[in-house]
């Protein structure tokens, strides 16, 4: 592993940043042989690698395992980690707390957090800090239960606002970056341009600073994929091929 100080680059407006989510080691090697800017340890691990139905029952502890492996794995790729549900919520000093714990176990360069508007004491006490922070608005998962589910957010002029104001808070709080997830096109490029510090899209549009995915869905691993995440492969059918060609190779089955 290089020992060069890793740095979120500022946005290129000619060339896009590409943010890919990792869970492994394996994981972070391919994804940075294939040219990944910043590999994201997702929450999302709680329901495509641990079995879960929602991310709320991921824990830090979960988080600080899956992301040393992610760093274990990575040579020179930022490395940014999720706090989970009910690890920074209740106070800046307990985010600090979870923030010192994830960093100093893990390896990984970066938190990030969801929130707008509600989240600016806390993006601004860990900043101060030396913690670099990315924020999460619009879709957040960690509350998908009180936005009705996983809906396109900011449809209306006052949620759109809502959105805008959020976006700016959090960049004004000290923010490093910001994900924009499941927004109108128009309004997820309206924030790029508002803002100076990249912003990554997932379900928001081709005009952000840079896009991000979940490993599964892009490998075309799960039965299904949300219908702005298209699979590039379907690495799902080949695995359950393979395995299917050698337990007849054992079994001395002819198909």
């Amino acid at each position: 592993m290089t020992n060069t100080p890793r740095q979120l680059k500022l946005p290129n407006k000619n060339k896009k940043q590409v943010w890919l989510t990792a869970y492994d080691a394996h994981a972070a090697t391919l994804a940075e042989a294939a040219g990944i800017d910043v590999l994201l340890v997702g929450d999302s691990l709680g329901m495509v690698s641990l079995g879960f139905d929602s991310t709320i029952p991921v824990t830090l502890e979960h988080m600080i395992h899956h992301a040393a492996a992610v760093v274990r794995g990575r040579q020179k790729a930022w490395v940014v980690c999720d706090l989970p549900f009910g690890s920074y919520q209740q106070s800046p000093q307990q985010a600090w707390a979870s923030s010192v714990q994830l960093l100093q176990q893990s390896g990984c360069d970066a938190v990030k957090l969801e929130g707008g508007r509600s989240m600016v004491p806390t993006i601004r006490f860990l900043s101060e800090r030396g913690v670099a922070v990315v924020a999460h608005i619009g879709l957040t998962p960690q509350s998908v239960k009180l936005l009705g589910g996983f809906k396109k957010q900011g449809n209306s002029l006052a949620a759109s606002r809502r959105v805008l104001l959020d976006a700016q808070a959090v960049a004004e709080a000290g923010a490093v970056a910001v994900v924009v997830e499941c927004v109108p096109d128009d309004l997820a490029a309206q924030i790029t341009q508002m803002l100076s510090i990249p912003v990554v899209g997932i379900g928001a549009g081709s005009e952000c600073d840079a896009q991000v995915l979940v490993w599964h869905d892009v490998l075309g691993l799960n039965e299904r994929n949300p219908p702005f995440a298209p699979a590039y492969a379907n690495i799902r059918q080949q695995m359950i091929a393979a395995i299917e060609a050698w337990a007849n190779d054992v079994r001395g089955d002819d198909g």
